[in-house]
């Protein structure tokens, strides 16, 4: 059955630009865009069910393109702890930080994991997002990251929404290894982890951690050599807190897109423009960690390297289930513009998941995937700080009951 989406108006975020259709209409066929244009130039169809937007604002469904969002526990008892001015390095010298999250969710089962993750997955779908990618990375071992991306799978069968699995078994080092043993600790990520793994059909992409604190370039590459080896695409959290060369490593290896930046040279802008690495920049992990270094937006821009913004939902550093709210810190604390934002959460985001060819923009032969807000312009979606924007969610052609999100 064809279903006519009609009275409204559409931001199409083609090429990255709101590409605004006024008193547009929307054909979808199944799962997927038929025919999109101005409501007056429709084509004669029969057999057709009508679908009365009255004049709401269409976007492209919003995709949130790196997020933590299975996890055991919370940290907000940390959170608390260190606007006391107990410092981080305290909180994890008495077994918390990253520690503590991989206790919990070692501890927990998967229904326990997936009961927590589909509240937290749920927000971010009332926000608008109908796309998510979640990553591993709390288990630091074989058995509890199999768990972890078990759950992820669940919930890309209990939710509609599209859901992207990385493994980021590479995020920290487990504690049954002793800090001196990271090379040890990736030899098991490479010669055991991934292929397992993958063999079980778990994994969509991978992801590390490079950063002084976490993996030096050198262990990354042989993960992505692992990777490469697997068929399967790379992504990287890279110069979040230091200049590594990550972003130019991960860009030699054709990576999706590295991710934080705020430490990227123009060298690393360089090497991401030429291989088509997204940059993702994660504000909610700058604003709840204070952070005063900014990520050179002004050089990603120059170069031409598309910008993707995203929640980097997680225990730790950014705790955020709006997607919009990361929308207006892309704008208030990174100086992007509200159109900027909005492509940032669509075609940009699509393309950090290898998705820009069926996502990401209103365009014939994409799924139809798209939102439609109660608002006056687009740029309200950057605008409003958080809030639940009245709205109509449609997942390949079908209208998503409010039920299912509430």
């Amino acid at each position: 059955m064809k279903t006519l989406w009609k009275n409204c108006h559409m931001a199409t975020m083609r090429d990255g630009q709101y590409s605004i259709i006024k008193n547009a209409a929307l054909i979808s066929s199944g799962t997927h865009i038929d025919w999109i244009g101005p409501e007056q130039d429709l084509p004669d169809i029969t057999d057709i069910q009508v679908c009365d937007l009255q004049g709401r604002w269409v976007t492209p469904g919003l995709i949130d393109c790196h997020t933590h969002s299975v996890f055991g526990g919370n940290r907000s008892l940390e959170f608390e702890q260190r606007l006391e001015g107990v410092s981080y390095a305290e909180i994890a010298a008495q077994g918390g930080g990253i520690a503590s999250t991989v206790r919990a969710t070692r501890a927990a089962n998967e229904d326990e994991l997936l009961a927590s993750g589909l509240k937290r997955v749920r927000a971010l779908l009332r926000d608008g997002v109908t796309s998510i990618e979640i990553k591993s990375g709390y288990g630091l071992d074989y058995t509890n990251e199999r768990k972890m991306l078990r759950v992820i799978r669940q919930i890309a069968k209990q939710l509609p929404m599209t859901v992207k699995s990385t493994c980021l078994a590479a995020h920290a080092m487990p504690p049954e290894y002793s800090s001196t043993d990271q090379d040890a600790y990736i030899d098991h990520i490479c010669n055991e982890m991934l292929p397992k793994l993958h063999a079980e059909g778990l994994i969509d992409a991978v992801d590390a951690f490079c950063e002084y604190l976490a993996f030096t370039p050198a262990q990354v590459e042989r993960v992505f050599q692992t990777a490469q080896q697997l068929n399967l695409p790379v992504k990287l959290h890279a110069e979040q807190l230091s200049a590594l060369g990550g972003a130019t490593l991960a860009a030699r290896y054709q990576a999706l897109s590295a991710d934080h930046l705020e430490y990227l040279t123009e060298q690393d802008v360089i090497a991401m423009a030429k291989n088509n690495t997204v940059a993702v920049l994660l504000p909610g992990a700058f604003y709840f960690l204070r952070e005063t270094k900014y990520p050179p937006v002004a050089l990603l821009q120059q170069h031409g390297v598309p910008i993707a913004l995203s929640s980097d939902l997680n225990p730790g550093t950014s705790p955020a289930l709006s997607l919009r709210l990361m929308m207006n810190m892309g704008s208030t604390l990174f100086r992007l513009t509200p159109e900027q934002t909005l492509a940032g959460v669509t075609l940009h985001a699509a393309q950090a998941l290898g998705l820009q060819h069926s996502h990401g923009s209103l365009e014939v032969g994409k799924v139809a995937d798209f939102v439609a807000w109660e608002i006056e312009h687009p740029s309200e979606l950057t605008y409003w700080l958080g809030g639940d924007l009245s709205k109509r969610i449609i997942r390949h052609g079908q209208e998503i009951e409010y039920s299912v999100y509430a």
